[in-house]
């Protein structure tokens, strides 16, 4: 029997256990399909009632009735009627629970047994926006709750478990029973056919391997079919006798081999001391060509400078040794940390630092590494200045600014002397952002673009942002959003930049309601006192009480130094 006709009767049966297992990715797509669709869906009407809730507390403020408790009242039906009419099944209800965990609302009889109560309380409590499993007047049941402030209202969506995956267990049922049909018949056909055919080929594997392992090139493999397992057989007796022929080449190659690695590995032993290790293995991967155009990518760009660097050199007037040995400390933690980020230090600008991520290779968090490395920096930074006061030198102070765009990236120079390095505005816009930290009082400045990329996913739980303002700086007409970062926040500070957040949407146009601005600004001095970016917003507010800007003021606060 031919070799193709073998390879027929091994192939046909995997393709119908292939089939089999399509159809099982298939169900299990069918499971998750399912569970997925019904947890949006609950999320989708929690999301919709709260909405209708907001929109009833929202008529009863705006006509002050808020203070009304039938009007109140009124409200509350109105939400529990609503409630109602989103019911879709039997078994499903939505209730809501007082502080006390007492149901004050059920659109169907919801009784919690004593024991379930401080369970539950404690799970609203945690706030957490996610579907839930809890147990509730004695049954399994899905959640979705979230706190109504107004009303002081936890207010739950919930069904049994039972009917919620109801449609996901049968279908996962039926598809095990099918899963392990097909494991058994792809498992006997497999075994079966293997062995027939695999007898001669291993007969010709075992005198390979002989031949391999005693290095004897003048040694052949029998041929004892006509089929294509025979011309395997030839095959590999020819190339024997290739292989012999070539012998004596192919050591002088191995040699040439490991002369040209050595070189290389001292090429770039030399050159990683001032080209970062990615440029110079990109350089040997296209054999320089990358050294000849630039090309346009988006990258994060990073600008940190030394506060009241001539005043701490006028300290050192006397010995400017020490000067250069605490820069080269400084340097030493700030550069180790921007590479150990896959960063690349692009250069340095007096006592300035410039780096970037995403070129030559790019990576989807450049712009969270990027942010980190920063935060990472001003840490660092403390410990040096711990060792600056042992050795009585003056501490230093520093201002980092960083933003992502599109710039130009490449060899810049001539044939002697060249550069990688990235030019073009978002480069100036991240050295400006750099410049703001002065005003805003502040050590680290990300632009809006930095921003959406850091708090897309699950990347904003990292760290916190707060945005100070909107600002078009030193040469540019339109504005930029500018956010200020922090890996950790005190309880304070975590409820204050919150607050602040918020009143910055009162803030900023469409809305303009500089009371309410003003309001949420004093609630964030009060808790932060002597904040200076509340206090600015605050005072701002109070101005545009008296003299509001004009119709077309779109928040923006124009630099006109840098």
């Amino acid at each position: 029997m031919k070799i193709r006709s073998k390879i027929i009767l091994v192939v046909l049966p995997l393709i119908i256990v292939t089939l089999f297992l399509a159809e099982t990715a298939s169900y299990f797509s069918a499971v998750n399909g399912v569970t997925r669709i019904a947890r949006q869906f609950l999320s989708y009407k929690a999301g919709e009632l709260e909405k209708y809730a907001e929109n009833q507390w929202e008529l009863l403020t705006e006509n002050n009735f808020a203070s009304r408790p039938d009007m109140v009242e009124a409200a509350k039906k109105a939400v529990e009627n609503y409630a109602q009419s989103i019911i879709l099944s039997n078994t499903e209800c939505i209730l809501a629970l007082d502080d006390s965990g007492s149901v004050v609302m059920a659109t169907s009889p919801m009784e919690l047994k004593p024991e379930e109560t401080p369970a539950i309380m404690q799970l609203l409590n945690e706030e957490n926006d996610g579907i839930q499993t809890v147990t509730m007047a004695g049954a399994e049941r899905i959640i979705k709750a979230f706190y109504f402030t107004p009303f002081q209202w936890y207010i739950i969506l919930t069904e049994k478990s039972s009917t919620f995956y109801s449609d996901a267990d049968q279908i996962r049922f039926q598809t095990l029973i099918i899963l392990a049909i097909a494991l058994l018949i792809s498992v006997t056909m497999l075994v079966y056919f293997a062995r027939r055919l695999t007898n001669p080929l291993a007969r010709i594997i075992k005198a390979m391997n002989s031949i391999i392992s005693g290095a004897d090139l003048a040694s052949r493999v029998d041929v004892e079919y006509r089929d294509e397992t025979g011309k395997l057989a030839s095959t590999f007796n020819h190339m024997l006798k290739e292989l012999e022929k070539a012998y004596s080449q192919i050591k002088r190659y191995a040699f040439d081999a490991v002369l040209a690695g050595k070189k290389e590995q001292r090429i770039r032993q030399i050159f990683q001391k001032y080209v970062p290790k990615s440029v110079i293995d990109r350089c040997f991967t296209t054999q320089g060509s990358m050294l000849k155009i630039g090309e346009d990518l988006n990258l994060s760009i990073l600008f940190s400078d030394i506060r009241g660097f001539t005043t701490i050199s006028e300290q050192f007037k006397n010995n400017p040794v020490d000067l250069v040995e605490s820069l080269n400390r400084y340097f030493s933690d700030q550069v180790d940390i921007i590479m150990n980020r896959n960063g690349i230090v692009d250069k340095y600008i007096g006592d300035a630092i410039m780096a970037f991520w995403g070129a030559p290779v790019n990576q989807e968090d450049d712009a969270l590494a990027s942010v980190l490395s920063g935060l990472d920096m001003i840490d660092a930074l403390a410990g040096f200045n711990k060792k600056q006061n042992k050795l009585g030198k003056p501490e230093f102070q520093i201002g980092i600014g960083i933003n992502y765009g599109l710039v130009t990236v490449g060899n810049i120079g001539s044939e002697r002397k060249m550069d990688y390095t990235v030019i073009g505005d978002e480069v100036n816009l991240a050295s400006r952002m750099e410049g703001l930290n002065k005003m805003y009082h502040t050590e680290l400045l990300v632009t809006e673009s930095v921003y959406s990329r850091i708090s897309s996913g699950n990347n904003i739980s990292k760290i916190y942002c707060r945005l100070l303002d909107i600002v078009a700086v030193k040469g540019k007409s339109e504005g930029v959003k500018i956010y200020t970062v922090k890996r950790a926040l005190s309880g304070a500070e975590e409820k204050a930049w919150q607050i602040h957040n918020r009143g910055m949407e009162f803030y900023l146009p469409p809305k303009r309601d500089f009371k309410s601005a003003a309001d949420c600004f004093n609630e964030a001095l009060s808790l932060l006192p002597g904040d200076f970016n509340a206090a600015n917003l605050l005072e701002r507010c109070r101005i545009y009480l008296t003299d509001p800007p004009p119709p077309d003021w779109n928040g923006v606060e124009v630099m006109n130094s840098k």
